[in-house]
């Protein structure tokens, strides 16, 4: 990724967007959403916002768009949810993020 914004918020037509994580290169916008405790609310509500993101940012409608859920502690397997629905999901390890999904992962893209 060349560039990474934090708490990126825009406005259209009298409606807010939020997204935690923004990261930009070429080719891609990664939206990642970063909660302490995930639950399948969360992914729901991350869906959604995919789904509106280049209505809410059309300077990146050229850009291929994926999803991310970063956590810390997982409820209801919220995590595999968020698989099955096309979703990297970032996990700790040690001092560092990584990606916990496995090799056989396609990212669904918006």
């Amino acid at each position: 990724m060349d560039k990474v914004f934090q708490r990126v918020k825009t406005h259209r037509n009298g409606d807010e967007m939020a997204v935690d994580i923004l990261a930009i290169n070429g080719e891609y916008a990664v939206l990642i959403e970063a909660k302490s405790t995930l639950k399948i609310e969360d992914v729901k509500e991350h869906l959604e916002r995919l789904e509106k993101f280049k209505t809410f940012f059309p300077e990146y409608n050229k850009r291929k768009v994926v999803g991310a859920l970063g956590r810390i502690v997982i409820e209801e397997d919220s995590d595999k949810y968020a698989y099955r629905n096309g979703l990297f999901v970032i996990g700790e390890s040690g001092d560092t993020a990584v990606i916990l999904n496995d090799n056989g992962f396609k990212p669904k893209g918006w």
